[in-house]
């Protein structure tokens, strides 16, 4: 891991973020601690899996960094418990793997972003800040048509039929329908959805646009979501 010199914290409006950081790397725990610390957060490191999982489902952090490989309990076993649990706070991966097929299984499990060993201290400060800000308060409800979506209970419909979309499927098609009459390039949905910092494949907006039409078509909506080649995605008349 690289860590660069620390830069000034964002204004997150929350007070200071307390954020778990699950490690089995004890090199890589103090790296963070110190590191995040210098920017301005409050930092708790465990060193496995089963002990990351009890600190996390309290519900007392603002993010989650989490390596994969853990003593105990892997990362995305850890992962998978705090989403059937009902904790919904961002969860940052860590992983020595870099195939796509590994972000999309940790992404599909309810992560928020995926980072790559070794790493830019950087691009993972970059990533939690953008993970607190969506964390935030809930943003308006949009309606499009037939299309009804609701962030604060992450709730779609489609002519009056509920849709069943995960949390990373709601979110970009939110990210799409907020431009109704524009373009949105897969550069500004990665940075809308995942965080942007280049640690995300952008092969994977393509992967989940697969899996959103599939779920839309189910409702009679299967041309909702349109490919402009070579652009982006725009929002259809469904």
């Amino acid at each position: 891991m690289r860590v660069a010199a620390p830069v000034v914290p964002a204004a997150y409006g929350r007070g200071v973020p307390r954020v778990l950081v699950v490690d089995d790397e004890l090199g890589v725990r103090d790296a963070l601690t110190r590191g995040l610390g210098a920017e301005g957060m409050e930092v708790h490191a465990v060193a496995d899996g089963p002990a990351g999982l009890r600190e996390a489902a309290t519900g007392a952090y603002d993010a989650v960094v989490l390596d994969i490989m853990l003593p105990g309990m892997s990362g995305y076993r850890v992962l998978e418990a705090l989403r059937s649990e009902g904790v919904a706070t961002p969860v940052l991966l860590l992983s020595a793997k870099d195939g796509e097929v590994d972000q999309a299984d940790g992404l599909d499990l309810g992560a928020d972003g995926y980072l790559v060993k070794p790493f830019s201290f950087v691009v993972l400060v970059a990533q939690l800040r953008a993970m607190l800000r969506r964390s935030g308060p809930a943003t308006a409800r949009v309606e499009r048509g037939a299309l009804r979506l609701d962030p604060t209970s992450r709730s779609t419909t489609w002519a009056g039929r509920e849709v069943e979309l995960s949390e990373r499927e709601f979110a970009l098609l939110y990210a799409i329908a907020l431009h109704p009459a524009g373009v949105v390039t897969k550069d500004e949905l990665l940075t809308a959805v995942w965080g942007g910092g280049g640690s995300v494949s952008r092969n994977v907006v393509e992967v989940y646009v697969g899996y959103l039409r599939r779920k839309l078509a189910a409702v009679g909506a299967g041309d909702l979501v349109l490919t402009e080649r070579g652009r982006g995605y725009r929002l259809g008349a469904g």
